[in-house]
């Protein structure tokens, strides 16, 4: 053998040697890139673990998902629709919140937001007892005591909520919307839409319909959902529904529990209502007969028969206005409840069939305007407001200003019992037929759901006999027993952001366990 070929056999050999010896020390010490690599393995398995699932992309979704990622949970949303917000994005009064430090009066003086949503509610809640009596007691206790937390909460991030008026119903102001031109809906949902899409444990999909959730071994661990390519797709983990109420559901659920509501225009879009994923895991159903016909949504001159319709925000009343009958006549109140105020209406002759509509004049001054021009533009930009002068409304409707202004000053007690008119600020003196007014056509239109499934101040949902179903949580409009017979305006979005909150909170610490 030559000596070339020797040298090599031991090179050889050598490389063997020292492969074996630096292979064993690497099984015994780790190198730096071993450990990176198994911290990557680590971190992955981890996110895997704690996986939230949330149903729905209104605010209820938006405020568990938040709260969710804060804590480093992954979150994947399901929303049917093709873009996020739900109903949520198109609020338009605002949400409340009290004690704050926005309210008009004395610091924190107002105390009276518990009393205001037991009395709104109304015979729903009052006539109920037992279990189910202090269950609703404790919705309504956290609701209203996480109120100023939420209006907080979302300040912090850069929610404008500065400005507070008072709504029907409400014996203090407290609803909060902002200073600007963007709508309280749209702005908290675009904010929290931009905060979490920049997060790496945020996703997404939109145009995806939830089809089942699943419950084994007692727990709900997973949910089934199919997208635009109509394929089956299941994902796993703990599930928050926010799916929203069944006001669009005009054939299925509204048509089971309230078929006296044919024929009613709606300010949703028609789709079906969720429960029917919850109740068929065993969750309990409450207050499904309750849905809450707003008073005033919009009668489009340029489509005054369609079924759908814009809402008119409550604020406007809130602010000052006031609703006159096709004779020019007030005849309510219009800062009673949202369900009085319908009922008025209702009471007058009706004016169209199909579907079912009032000829009723919302009508504002210059005063409410100044507060509320943001609205207002934009309605009378959708041509479902228009400015005039009183002449054009007729006699009648000018005397009942008069009459109006006079007890919005103070000169006398109103005849309906108003107490409170916003930023009206037409003198009795200075109503004349060229007085300038703002003015759009209402009619009573189906709103929200207050019955829904049952669920616990966690947000937990309970099945018939009272029990927490493990892994599911619930909130906003697709829970029942919040409201009662009856739900303040504002108090739609409040609902969401504290039960959203409260579920993610809830979730995480599920996660943890």
């Amino acid at each position: 053998m030559s000596r070339r070929k020797i040298l090599a056999l031991i090179s050889i050999s050598l490389f063997v040697a020292l492969s074996s010896i630096l292979l064993r020390h690497l099984s015994l010490t780790s190198s730096p890139l071993s450990f990176l690599f198994q911290t990557k393995s680590k971190a992955k398995m981890s996110s895997e673990a704690k996986i939230a699932i949330i149903v729905g992309s209104g605010l209820a979704g938006l405020s568990a998902a938040s709260t969710l990622v804060a804590k480093g949970i992954h979150v994947t949303l399901l929303e049917r629709s093709p873009k996020p917000g739900g109903n949520s994005i198109k609020a338009s009064s605002g949400i409340n919140g009290a004690p704050t430090k926005f309210q008009p009066g004395p610091p924190f003086s107002d105390l009276f937001f518990y009393s205001d949503t037991i009395t709104s509610s109304g015979v729903v809640f009052s006539s109920s007892s037992g279990e189910e009596r202090r269950r609703r007691e404790k919705l309504v206790g956290k609701l209203v005591n996480e109120s100023s937390g939420c209006i907080d909460w979302l300040v912090k991030k850069g929610v404008d909520l500065s400005c507070v008026a008072q709504l029907g119903g409400h014996s203090f102001p407290r609803t909060h919307r902002g200073a600007g031109k963007t709508p309280p809906g749209f702005s908290i949902v675009s904010s929290l839409v931009k905060e979490l899409k920049a997060s790496p444990l945020f996703t997404i999909q939109t145009g995806c319909i939830v089809t089942r959730v699943f419950k084994e071994g007692g727990k709900v661990d997973r949910v089934e959902f199919v997208c635009g390519d109509g394929e089956k797709k299941e994902l796993r983990g703990p599930v928050i529904v926010a799916t929203g109420g069944f006001a669009g559901d005009a054939d299925g659920l509204l048509a089971t529990y309230r078929p006296d509501l044919a024929g009613y225009p709606s300010t949703n879009d028609a789709r079906p209502g969720s429960q029917p994923l919850l109740t068929e895991i065993g969750a309990q159903l409450l207050d499904m007969a309750e849905v809450q016909v707003h008073p005033t949504a919009f009668v489009d001159p340029k489509d005054s028969l369609s079924p759908v319709k814009f809402l008119a925000a409550e604020l406007l009343r809130g602010e000052g206005g006031l609703l006159l009958s096709d004779k020019g006549r007030r005849f309510v109140n219009e800062m009673q409840t949202r369900k009085v105020v319908t009922d008025a209406i209702t009471a007058l002759p009706l004016g169209e069939e199909t579907p079912k509509q009032w000829d009723v004049q919302l009508v504002l001054d210059e005063g409410v305007y100044k507060n509320a021009s943001s609205h207002i533009d934009f309605y009378i930009f959708k041509g479902l407001m228009h400015k005039c002068t009183l002449s054009e409304l007729g006699e009648e409707a000018l005397r009942t200003v008069k009459q109006y202004s006079l007890a919005s000053a103070g000169e006398e007690e109103d005849k309906l019992g108003r107490t409170y008119f916003g930023h009206w600020e037409l003198k009795s003196d200075e109503v004349s037929g060229g007085s300038v007014v703002y003015v759009g056509g209402v009619t009573p239109a189906v709103h929200f759901t207050m019955g829904g499934v049952v669920i616990n101040e966690k947000s937990e949902v309970l099945d018939e006999s009272g029990a927490k179903i493990e892994g599911v949580w619930a909130a906003g409009e697709v829970v029942g027993g919040m409201h009662g017979g009856n739900r303040l305006g504002g108090s739609s979005l409040l609902e969401c952001c504290v039960f959203g909150r409260i579920a993610g909170s809830e979730v995480v610490r599920y996660l943890d366990q």
